[in-house]
């Protein structure tokens, strides 16, 4: 992954040090280079960087002015340069990645290319499985229940994928569905009434308020006292059917 920098600072030599030091880190690939404030806002709406190392003292604009004319959401990782460490706590409150004292320790500038690189990866992870997810979502929606469907798991920085066939049965868990699958459960980003709706009707039934289950799992039912139903399923699971959707289960069986 290649991130694309720009180094803002009004000192030639400061920049050329920060460039200079870069080169033994392709992934950070330098797109412009920036001598004030309103030069940098003209090469970051042109460029879209995803690192900026920016000077907090700067004539006219300084780097902290600078960043405010910045719309949030359009604001690059931040490392602040400065002379002077009063400025450090202002940096964070900005939320930078990091900042780095005039003049640069090498160990120091390599601590915070580290620490800004982990950053970015996450960001770059999270906001792929984002996309991931709401291609699939789309997809499911717009095939309705035909043809093999998938879901994407989402594990710290992994996506894997759990097919329809595999799930054995399905409980709510607040906003996510439990997805139980050969004796291991995968927590999916997504409410059971809205997954319920994507599930082919042939296959999965909802026998509670917070259950589905797959129907060719069913191994046993028994009747209970209060017009509830236990079933067990091949693994040895039970779960209980309420009265409500004890007919909605009786005619899937049936169908």
């Amino acid at each position: 992954m290649t991130y694309k920098t720009i180094v803002i600072d009004d000192e030639p030599l400061a920049r050329r040090g920060i460039v200079s030091r870069l080169r033994p880190y392709p992934q950070f690939d330098v797109v412009a280079e920036c001598g004030n404030g309103e030069d940098a806002l003209i090469a970051i709406a042109e460029h879209h960087p995803q690192l900026i190392f920016l000077d907090v003292q700067m004539p006219e604009m300084d780097g902290f002015e600078m960043l405010e004319n910045l719309p949030i959401e359009e604001r690059p990782a931040v490392i602040f340069l400065t002379a002077f460490d009063q400025y450090a706590l202002r940096a964070f409150d900005v939320h930078a990645s990091d900042y780095l004292l005039k003049p640069i320790d090498d160990e120091r500038f390599n601590e915070a290319l580290e620490r800004v690189q982990r950053v970015l990866q996450m960001e770059q992870d999270n906001t792929l499985g984002d996309r991931l997810e709401s291609l699939l979502s789309d997809l499911h929606s717009r095939r309705g229940t035909t043809g093999p469907q998938r879901f994407a798991i989402r594990n710290g920085r992994r996506i894997f994928f759990v097919t329809a066939n595999e799930v054995e049965w399905i409980e709510a868990q607040g906003d996510y569905a439990a997805l139980h699958v050969n004796g291991k459960t995968h927590l999916l980003r997504e409410p059971l009434h809205i997954l319920e709706r994507r599930l082919d009707a042939s296959t999965f039934v909802r026998i509670h308020r917070s259950t589905i289950v797959r129907l060719d799992r069913i191994a046993e039912m028994q009747a209970l006292a209060n017009r509830d139903c236990l079933l067990r399923l091949k693994d040895g699971t039970s779960l209980r059917v309420s009265r409500s959707y004890s007919d909605r289960l009786q005619e899937a069986l049936n169908g």
